[in-house]
């Protein structure tokens, strides 16, 4: 698989772990206290990333597996959680048998899959009985102090913000849920702040995948929307939200 077929997030795998990698841990946190998940729970995370959620649950014990269709991705999560399984591929062909594990995650993943509905069937299908699901996305753009920084940038390229698909915005992922038929057991909106040490961490990060003429273009407008941001030291701060939701699978 190479960049293109991988949406390209095969080239930016390292920078985005680096940059990006830490963001969802206020909600991973949350996300394993709603599933108690302890020594020896079998997790799947589907589009796992650079592995950092992994690399959580495999410190508690967990026997942890991740799906990605990244194969750079594919790569860090092995190194990530060395323990673990870590596998190339996409939602809606998850490659276990059913009930192989007792809690499937899905961080920032579900709205790549081609189909929303044909992955949870997916996930519950390889999730025990009564066993746990847990998806998590960011919440609506308003939420987000990163939004004013993309606003800044689509305006200047005379571009569009897009709008906020249903599972960003309040009771979407909760519907979703239980459109699958599973019980919802528990959802929130969890802070989760994006600290960045100077300008060149925080334009890359704004402009993650961009080549160098856009990134020259485009770096003025993302330091001058991200002033409001900066901290005293020189870095910048911006506190942005995610929303997630956990439902059991029938018993």
């Amino acid at each position: 698989m190479n960049g293109a077929e991988d949406g390209g997030w095969s080239a930016v795998a390292q920078e985005w772990s680096d940059l990006w990698g830490a963001l969802a841990d206020p909600v991973t946190s949350a996300i394993v206290e709603q599933t108690g998940v302890v020594a020896g729970t079998r997790v799947l995370d589907v589009g796992c990333g650079s592995g950092e959620f992994l690399a959580k649950l495999e410190s508690l014990g967990a026997r942890v597996t991740g799906i990605d269709p990244a194969h750079e991705m594919v790569r860090l999560a092995r190194a990530a959680a060395p323990t673990g399984e870590v596998v190339l591929g996409g939602f809606e062909h998850l490659p276990w048998s059913d009930a192989s594990f007792d809690v499937v995650t899905a961080i920032n993943a579900l709205q790549f899959a081609d189909d929303a509905h044909d992955a949870l069937a997916q996930a519950a299908r390889v999730c025990v009985p009564g066993g746990y699901i847990a998806i998590a996305n960011w919440a609506d753009g308003a939420l987000n102090a990163l939004n004013a920084l993309e606003s800044a940038v689509a305006e200047a390229a005379g571009e569009e913000v897009q709008p906020d698909g249903d599972y960003r915005r309040a009771g979407g992922l909760e519907g979703l849920l239980s459109e699958a038929g599973l019980e919802v057991t528990a959802s929130s909106l969890v802070e989760t702040p994006w600290e960045v040490t100077d300008e060149s961490a925080l334009i890359r990060g704004v402009l993650l995948g961009e080549d160098q003429d856009t990134i020259a273009e485009y770096a003025p407008t993302v330091l001058a929307a991200a002033e409001q941001f900066r901290t005293p030291d020189g870095g910048y701060r911006l506190v942005n939200a995610f929303r997630y939701a956990v439902a059991r699978t029938a018993s």
